[in-house]
C-alpha cells in the first residue's frame, strides 16, 4: 500500500472482497486508511467501490480491474482473494464445475494482475497472491483446488522473480477459515464439529502488513493458519 491515490488513503484492489477472507481484507485496508476496490459477483460492505465481475471470464476481469483503476486513480496494491472449489473425485465432477475452479483461482487471478500491473508498476505498489496450505499438500477428492492453487504458488513465485525491483509479491498461503467457503458442501467435504479453523480478521492483518512493505522490500510468502491446522506441513 505505498501509492496514494487522490481523494485519500491508497487504493487496493481485492477480489472476491464481498465474502470471506476478501471481505475481511477490504475491512482490514479500510481500517489501515486504504481505499479498497472490489471485483466479485455480489455487493460487498456499504460505501465499498466495486464492479460485478465473473473472474471465470478472463477478458472480463482484465476490463473489469482498468476500470476499477481508472475509477480509483491507480492502484497501490493488489489482492488476490477470489476462490471457489467443487471438492469430489475426479470422474463425478462436472467437468464445466472442475474448470471453473481452475478459472477462477488461477486464471482469474493471472488476469487481474496482468491488467493491474502498469499501475503498480507505477505506483511501486505490492501483489499479494492467495493460494492454500492444499497449493503444497495435495489431498483426494481436490484435485481442482489443489491444481489451481498450486499453480498460484508456481504463478506467484515466478512473479516475484519477475518483479524483482519494481512491485513487492507476497504469496500467502492461509489454512482452514471461519468463512461461508464450507457452506454448501456434502458433510464428508465440511469440516467437523472439533476442527480448528483460523479466524480470517487474523489473516487479513497479515495482508496489510506485507501490503505496507516499502519499495525494496518484500514478505515473499507468509503461512497463516491456526496452531492445529491439519493440512500443514
Amino acid at each position: 500500500m505505498t501509492a496514494t491515490a487522490p481523494g485519500g488513503g491508497p487504493a487496493v484492489l481485492v477480489t472476491g472482497g464481498s465474502s470471506g477472507l476478501g471481505a475481511a481484507v477490504v475491512a482490514a485496508i479500510a481500517d489501515a486508511g486504504g481505499r479498497p476496490y472490489v471485483l466479485d459477483l455480489t455487493e460487498p460492505a456499504p460505501g465499498v467501490d466495486w464492479l460485478a465481475c465473473d473472474l471465470a471470464d478472463t477478458r472480463a476481469a482484465e476490463e473489469a480491474t482498468r476500470r476499477l483503476a481508472e475509477l480509483a486513480g491507480g492502484f497501490g496494491g493488489v489482492v488476490t482473494a477470489a476462490g471457489v472449489d467443487r471438492p469430489g473425485a475426479l470422474v463425478d465432477v462436472p467437468a464445466a464445475d472442475w474448470e471453473r475452479v481452475v478459472a477462477v483461482d488461477l486464471l482469474g487471478t493471472a488476469a487481474v494482475v496482468r491488467a493491474a500491473l502498469p499501475y503498480l508498476i507505477d505506483s511501486g505498489g505490492n501483489v499479494v497472491t492467495v493460494a492454500s496450505t492444499l497449493g503444497l499438500k495435495a489431498v483426494a477428492d481436490a484435485t481442482a483446488y489443489c491444481a489451481a492453487k498450486f499453480g498460484v504458488v508456481g504463478f506467484t513465485r515466478a512473479l516475484a522473480a519477475e518483479l524483482a525491483g519494481s512491485v513487492g509479491v507476497t504469496l500467502l498461503v492461509p489454512g482452514g477459515m471461519r468463512t461461508a467457503f464450507f457452506d454448501g458442501r456434502e458433510e464428508q467435504y465440511r469440516p467437523g464439529a472439533d476442527a480448528v479453523l483460523n479466524d480470517p480478521a487474523a489473516v487479513a492483518a497479515a495482508v496489510v502488513f506485507a501490503l505496507r512493505q516499502p519499495p525494496g522490500s518484500a514478505v515473499r510468502e507468509m503461512v497463516l493458519c491456526a496452531d492445529r491446522e491439519t493440512s500443514y506441513p
